[in-house]
């Protein structure tokens, strides 16, 4: 099964993907170095060498993503100084980064389910009642929503837009 495409989406040969979010945000974050220096935030890590040491990353490479993942806006660089030493940065989560985590949950609970040979290393918890937490599909009530009930339509808002964008030129 698949989602349901509407209006002039369910023609797949009629249309392309030009702007698609999906491609947008595998351009920044489709690495795995800056998926897993992205985990790494998640479970506290904030400084540059414990990012290189945890992901398994040379500086230069621990670097480079930072820098990404910063001017992207999903790092924040804040500077600390140890007494004696010189000041040096932490990487903290902006809200950019924090709504992401959602994707990165699906991803973990994913590889969870098909890519372990057991049970899991780690679970993920409510700390209050030690619940399970899961990603998935849901309406604002917190009706699941499975593939097939997917609907994909044109967002007139993005065509408004476009369409502006088109006439200032």
């Amino acid at each position: 099964m698949a989602a349901v495409m509407e209006g002039p989406l369910a023609d797949l040969s009629r249309w392309n993907t030009e702007g698609c979010s999906i491609a947008r945000a595998m351009d920044l974050i489709g690495t795995r170095s800056a998926m897993l220096i992205l985990r790494e935030a998640y479970y506290g890590t904030r400084r540059f060498d414990g990012f290189a040491r945890r992901v398994g990353i040379t500086d230069a490479a621990a670097s480079a993503q930072l820098r990404k993942l910063t001017t992207a806006g999903l790092l924040e660089k804040r500077p600390y100084q140890e007494e004696g030493k010189r000041t040096r940065h932490e990487y903290t989560l902006t809200q950019m980064g924090r709504d992401l985590l959602p994707a990165v949950v699906a991803l973990w609970q994913w590889g969870d389910t098909y890519l372990q040979p057991g049970p899991p290393p780690l679970l993920r918890t409510d700390t209050e009642t030690g619940a399970p937490v899961r990603a998935g599909l849901h309406t604002p009530d917190g009706t699941e929503i499975p593939l097939e009930r997917l609907a994909v339509r044109v967002n007139d808002d993005y065509l408004r837009d476009r369409k502006a964008a088109r006439e200032r030129k």
